[in-house]
């Protein structure tokens, strides 16, 4: 049984399968109220399984998916959640309006329409046919469908997909305020930008296991001070004794150095190759950070 009292939806020891494939190998993890939780990892990592366990739309082979401590496929339990996926679409000839309204309808207390539609950005297009939106548009419609039933839980499939930086940063603002109000959040995003900016909770996947579960602030800070990326001749063995040096792995014609002193790092560098170029240096991210939990084969697709 999951013993975080605390958790809305969690996976207890979780096995799946599709196909001849194994997704998930023993997964456990719980969202909690109050939090956004962003799941990460490279494509093939096992985070659209898990959000179709956790949502009812796949059920495990062994182990166990709670949802509100019921199973997530029972309609009681999925009337509490609100799913923004990334792949949905909207009726061309109705409007706006039209189509909040209609999903107003399925639940029992939804929010006043109107408050759905200010809180998506959308009163300005509520009278606009969906089929006229632009992409961007169209995902704060999507928000909004997720947003009317007053979700416990809201799952957020790559939200801010198509949208321009003004309606990313409102719709962020929207989903911290509604963590501050108690609800769960979980999020998925290639934008690590985007879970950077949102999430309490950063749990990292890969070959359908959870290899970290932290804040984004202490996952950046093992990836050490800086990262430098450079064209170099220098093998990764040269690199790896440079000083300072906490890491080394090849991106594309690049390399990517961790360093916890930059200064020495790169003095050494120059000294030791004189046609080295491209030179960049940065703070670690939290794309650095988690780099350095995946496999080298797999650190592009994150």
């Amino acid at each position: 049984m999951n013993d975080d009292l605390s958790a809305i939806a969690a996976l207890v020891d979780v096995s799946k399968r599709l196909g001849a494939t194994a997704v998930l190998d023993g997964l456990s993890l719980a969202i909690r109220a109050g939090e956004v939780t962003a799941l990460l990892g490279p494509n093939g990592a096992g985070k659209t399984t898990t959000v179709g366990l956790l949502t009812g739309r796949l059920q495990p082979d062994s182990g166990s998916a709670t949802l509100f401590g019921l199973n997530p496929a029972r309609p009681a339990a999925r009337m509490r959640m609100g799913v923004m996926l990334q792949a949905s679409g909207l009726p061309d000839v109705l409007t706006v309006l039209e189509v909040v309204t209609l999903q107003s309808g399925y639940y029992a207390d939804p929010r006043p329409v109107a408050e759905t539609l200010e809180i998506a950005g959308l009163t300005d297009l509520a009278k606009r046919r969906c089929g006229t939106l632009s992409g961007g548009q169209a995902r704060r419609v999507q928000y909004a469908l997720a947003i009317c039933g007053r979700p416990a839980l809201l799952v957020l499939d790559e939200p801010t997909a198509a949208m321009d930086r003004a309606s990313r940063q409102a719709l962020w603002t929207t989903v911290r305020r509604a963590a501050d109000d108690g609800t769960a959040i979980l999020l998925t995003s290639h934008d690590l930008e985007e879970a950077d900016a949102l999430a309490d909770r950063v749990l990292v996947m890969d070959h359908g296991r959870i290899v970290a579960d932290d804040s984004p602030a202490n996952l950046r800070a093992r990836a050490g001070g800086s990262v430098i990326r450079c064209r170099t001749a220098l093998s990764p063995t040269i690199l790896q004794a440079l000083p300072a040096v906490r890491e080394v792995g090849a991106e594309g014609g690049d390399q990517r150095i961790v360093t916890a002193n930059a200064t020495a790092t790169v003095r050494a560098l120059c000294a030791a190759d004189p046609a080295l170029a491209q030179l960049r240096i940065a703070d670690a991210a939290l794309e650095d950070a988690i780099a350095t939990l995946l496999s080298p084969d797999r650190r592009h697709a994150a």
